[in-house]
């Protein structure tokens, strides 16, 4: 599909023979495996991919809803491109970035004569098939809807959107990416880029779900798009204005116009992007991993002398040498994996925040809500909440860039592989989970009062329970052992989403039991042996128990 546009990327300066070869490369790279997959395990791989499929489409008829409860046209389909644009974005910046700036090219593509379009330009291609992928699910439902409602022409028009839309986004996230590749130090590249994401993403996670309750108080139905004047300078409006061009009306007059901007926009920011910022490419990106090799290399570098913080809790929270070295391992790469911090750091943020869009769901005002806090166990759903930051680390856990430094595990006599993750686990667990779950239930203490102790033992326990089961069944992994590939990063969000449904039954549970203090310590007796039974069938998991990257 992308290479039926081969005049516009031959315009750009890329050359079109070398951009089709690598696209094809890349593209069956993603889907490679070894010859001696079973029959069994291809057929698990398509059940998957359907089971992401449909959870994509329910996704989608959640913004579906948008385009129904409100009358205007445009300014329905600005609220679902807004909603869009914004889960594209995220996506972007979380985990389709790095893949513009993954080095290991330079190996066999820079030393060969191709021009620094051709490359940037096929990864941004990459990344924008591997995007069309998910979103084109997500927007089936918003597409048969208008189909509905609007007729043919609506539905023509609404694919052509989409795209511009994926490349709006597409092209100006990662031209901002490549100008700040271009005007700083190669030193200092990677940790601007690393603060400007977690920003970013907290940003627009935190503007999404505050001005969400902010359009549902004010009935959907009434809203006028006249009395928000400064719209017209956002992208998504621009998006809608595009069905001016099959006869619907556009209540801010003078407006009109600004469809163009919808389809200049992203071509601008793509000639911008290959014309102009992607020169020098591959010399700025050898230049970081000369800045990495230095680093690593410096002499003079003071070392981690013995009675360090994190080795103190190493020998306190392990007995066996295997799970102290699984702990120390992993503490040190996750502080210096920028990746890892990358995507781990902004779930501290989402979780206050979804937790207050909550509160406002059944009220008139935040400030109301806070007040009436007391009033309901809804500290509850806080605590269980909490869990996301664990589940969001354990996820990335196994995942790294230097992940060909796996072999010190298989050259080491390490009996029972298990006893390194168990001790991972932990090292995430103290490292992270602990001191986030400290402060949220001393927030809880301030607002509902010691009567919420036995809660936040429960929630403690049952949290590290259903975690440790999600990493004895799916991340029988050693820590920062294996290459992400493109293909995961697609189906890591359908998978979030299905284990997010685990800590709200359980929390669900829990709240069942908010007023039954023997009941709750019968529920914590039996949550801690179970826990205790998993972490030590973890702990134990043998050299044949592992889960392979083949076998996925």
């Amino acid at each position: 599909m992308v290479m039926l546009f081969s005049a516009l990327w031959r315009s750009m300066g890329a050359d079109i023979e070398q951009l089709r070869a690598i696209l094809k490369v890349r593209l069956l790279m993603d889907d490679r495996r070894p010859a001696g997959i079973g029959r069994q395990q291809r057929k698990g791989r398509k059940r998957y991919s359907i089971v992401s499929v449909i959870i994509y489409c329910l996704m989608g008829c959640g913004y579906m809803f948008l385009l129904v409860a409100v009358k205007d046209r445009v300014l329905s389909l600005t609220l679902y491109f807004s909603a869009f644009l914004t889960i594209i974005t995220l996506m972007l910046i979380a985990d389709f970035s790095s893949v513009l700036f993954d080095s290991r090219d330079k190996y066999i593509l820079f030393p060969r004569p191709v021009n620094d379009r051709t490359l940037v330009l096929s990864r941004m291609l990459h990344i924008f098939i591997y995007l069309f992928r998910i979103v084109l699910p997500m927007s089936l439902p918003g597409w048969i809807a208008l189909g509905f409602l609007d007729g043919w022409k609506s539905c023509l028009l609404f694919p052509l959107v989409v795209l511009l839309m994926i490349g709006f986004a597409l092209f100006f996230v990662n031209g901002v990416y490549l100008l700040v590749l271009k005007v700083a130090k190669p030193e200092k590249f990677k940790d601007v880029i690393n603060y400007f994401q977690i920003a970013i993403m907290a940003l627009f996670f935190t503007c999404y779900y505050v001005l969400l309750p902010m359009i549902r108080r004010q009935q959907m139905q009434n809203l006028n798009i006249v009395d928000y004047p400064w719209v017209r300078y956002v992208p998504s409006y621009w998006l809608a204005l595009c069905w001016s061009w099959i006869g619907y009306p556009v209540a801010l007059t003078g407006t009109a116009p600004f469809s163009a901007l919808a389809v200049l926009c992203p071509l601008a920011f793509m000639y911008a992007l290959v014309r102009w910022l992607s020169p020098a490419f591959s010399r700025n990106m050898s230049g970081i991993d000369a800045v990495d090799v230095a680093e690593n290399k410096k002499p003079g570098v003071k070392r981690e002398a013995p009675g360090k913080f994190y080795l103190k809790l190493a020998y306190a929270f392990n007995r066996s040498d295997d799970e102290r070295a699984g702990f120390m391992i992993t503490w040190l790469q996750s502080s210096r994996s920028r990746a890892f911090r990358m995507k781990v750091y902004p779930t501290f943020a989402f979780i206050p925040v979804y937790f207050f869009y909550i509160l406002t769901q059944n009220h008139t005002s935040l400030t109301h809500a806070f007040l009436h806090l007391r009033d309901h166990p809804k500290h509850i759903i806080l605590l269980y909440m909490s869990s996301f930051v664990m589940i969001n680390a354990i996820n990335y856990i196994a995942i790294s860039d230097q992940y060909k430094a796996a072999w010190v595990y298989y050259a080491t006599p390490v009996e029972a592989p298990g006893k390194i993750m168990m001790g991972a686990f932990k090292a995430i667990w103290v490292k992270y989970f602990l001191p986030f779950f400290i402060l949220i239930s001393a927030f809880v203490l301030y607002i509902w009062g010691i009567a919420a102790i036995p809660d936040i033992i429960l929630a403690l326990v049952n949290v590290t329970l259903f975690v440790s089961c999600i990493a004895r069944i799916s991340q029988r992994h050693l820590p920062f052992s294996m290459m992400e590939q493109m293909k995961d990063r697609g189906s890591r969000v359908a998978k979030s989403v299905m284990v997010m449904l685990i800590p709200f039954t359980l929390g669900g549970m829990h709240y069942l039991t908010v007023d039954m203090l023997w009941l709750k310590f019968i529920f914590l007796v039996l949550s801690a042996i179970l826990l205790w039974l998993v972490a030590g069938s973890y702990s134990n998991t043998s050299w044949e128990n592992m889960i392979s990257r083949e076998a996925e």
